[in-house]
């Protein structure tokens, strides 16, 4: 039987097929290029639920069309390709920027813009591609009906984008549970529900929520009642509504409490092509000199610097090192993004993608070394195998330094610091075992221009101060700098492509650590098995 061949009958003598019905049955029968097309174009409809764009709805238009379209799917391989397109439309809208970083340097990394923008969409597919095929064999082998369907697609594409964080170094980017960390209005009532369940546990609620109306098209419901007909839009409503009514509480909770701490975030917006251009690197750095030392009413306690600020090495650049000590404030500190190397006067053999705090004796008194390391932007993975180039400048790779860990300087609350993106892997941002009282991610999103990139990368962050519970402080060379409070309200920020300055003050935690510090992934596994229970009820 061919894909697209209609699989629901409407019986001799039954009423008219109601609307949805008839939409269900429409795409259920589509064949050919109309399929994939619509199945790509629904891709296309979830991107757009995620910020930037920030049009939420869309995810009931993507995920109940896609399960409609899923109706006329033959055999467990149909799915996976139905899957597969969905999924590629969908990253290909939402990570095409990810190509934009190849034109910093076009001439030796053109040929790397095909890969970027068609390649890894490609190759991420196959996660949705495989929920869609593991879903479709559930429903075969255990003859699950529409309702334990929905169940067991919102936990296999869970499960899929927990593997995505997870394998070959991870990249949990975009996950669906992400269109709730945006500017539609209330999102941030149902974000709150990442401090109990994290990201993960928020996507599983999101696709639930997302792929119940469905059932409105099934017309096995045809012949009920219309309170009976409602019930999908009515869990679903719930599976909304009594998350963000608790989201409401705890909002209303926790109000933003000022610690009396006040930090210069500093954003120079230097453009990437100019970034490590040598004849403009005192020019760069006496732009971060004038941000930092402009005059003050505040008693300042850091001045802070974005990812790789200095175009030099302040290890082993004395001179500078002092120049950048000029604007650290009275007992206070420069807390600065930089690149570190082994110490001198051994020849440079190693190098690291650092945070460095500098006082006013130009002494560096701590430092933070990235952990998570970008896979061909900050090494080469099988160097000896692969004749690559690392997109970043520099012939070494960087190396990776030991972990999550705190920070306390006299004079600052401690401080738990983060590079670039770090911070977008849930659970692995902190060390539980000595806890931040704030979050500081320094980041330099110049490589992606005014694209999707910055907007995305901004709500993330966003979304790991509601999940550990702290206030978050992000410093971007170029990008979106701000401060978030434990609950993710934006106190203040400095958008794209602006050069400037912001004394801002920081915010206290007024809250004991979230479900999800506390315990991790461990609640989303329990939220998982309760997915299941209706598989479970088949079952028996």
């Amino acid at each position: 039987m061919p894909e697209g061949t209609l699989v629901r009958r409407v019986r001799p003598g039954s009423r008219v097929e109601a609307p949805l019905c008839r939409l269900a049955r429409y795409l259920a029968g589509t064949a050919g290029w109309r399929r994939y097309g619509l199945a790509f174009l629904l891709g296309i409809c979830a991107s757009a639920a995620l910020p930037p764009v920030d049009l939420t709805p869309m995810i009931l238009v993507a995920f109940t069309g896609l399960i409609w379209l899923d109706d006329g799917s033959v055999g467990p391989w149909g799915s996976f390709r139905l899957g597969y397109v969905f999924g590629f439309g969908f990253f290909v809208s939402g990570l095409y920027w990810i190509a934009a970083a190849m034109f910093v340097d076009t001439a030796s990394f053109w040929w790397l813009v095909p890969v970027a923008a068609l390649g890894l969409p490609a190759a991420f597919a196959l996660y949705i591609g495989a929920a869609l095929l593991a879903t479709n064999l559930a429903v075969t082998y255990l003859r699950l009906p529409a309702a334990a369907r929905i169940s067991a697609f919102a936990v296999a594409w869970t499960i899929a984008e927990w593997v995505r964080g997870h394998a070959f170094t991870g990249l949990p980017w975009n996950l669906i549970g992400y269109v709730w960390s945006g500017g539609f209005p209330g999102a941030i009532l149902m974000l709150q529900s990442v401090s109990v369940v994290g990201i993960y546990g928020l996507s599983f609620l999101t696709v639930l929520t997302a792929s119940l109306p469905a059932l409105l098209g099934a017309t096995s419901l045809a012949p009920l009642s219309r309170t009976r007909r409602c019930a999908p839009a009515i869990a679903a409503g719930l599976f909304v509504a009594v998350p963000s009514l608790l989201g409401a509480i705890r909002l209303a909770a926790t109000p933003t409490v000022e610690t009396g701490v006040f930090l210069r975030v500093v954003q120079p917006s230097i453009p990437q092509t100019m970034k490590w251009d040598p004849a403009a690197a005192q020019r760069n750095f006496r732009l971060l000199l004038d941000l930092s030392s402009a005059r003050t009413t505040r008693k300042l306690a850091a001045v802070l610097w974005p990812e790789a600020a200095t175009p030099f090495l302040l290890g082993r650049d004395a001179y500078h090192r002092r120049e950048a000590a000029g604007v650290v404030p009275e007992h206070g500190y420069l807390i600065t993004g930089a690149v570190r190397t082994n110490p001198p006067p051994d020849r440079l053999t190693q190098v690291w993608n650092s945070v460095e705090a500098v006082d006013e004796n130009a002494d560096i008194v701590a430092r933070y070394d990235k952990a998570h390391l970008v896979p061909f932007g900050e090494y080469v993975p099988l160097r000896d195998v692969l004749p690559l180039q690392k997109i970043t400048p520099g012939t070494l790779d960087y190396s990776a330094g030991p972990g999550p860990r705190t920070i306390d300087l006299p004079g600052l609350p401690p401080f738990a610091p983060l590079i670039c993106y770090e911070v977008i892997f849930p659970g692995a941002i902190v060390d539980e075992h000595d806890r931040p009282a704030w979050i500081l991610n320094v980041t330099n999103d110049a490589w992606y221009g005014r694209s999707s990139g910055p907007y995305q990368h901004f709500a993330i962050a966003r979304t790991r101060a509601v999940e550990e519970g702290l206030p978050l402080v992000r410093v971007a060379n170029n990008g979106v700098s701000g401060i978030v409070d434990e609950v993710g309200r934006v106190v203040a920020r400095i958008d794209l492509d602006t050069v400037g300055y912001a004394d801002l003050p920081l915010p206290t935690v007024t809250v004991a650590p979230t479900l999800y510090a506390r315990y991790g992934d461990w609640l989303l596994l329990a939220l998982l098995c309760l997915g299941l229970l209706p598989v479970a009820f088949r079952l028996r």
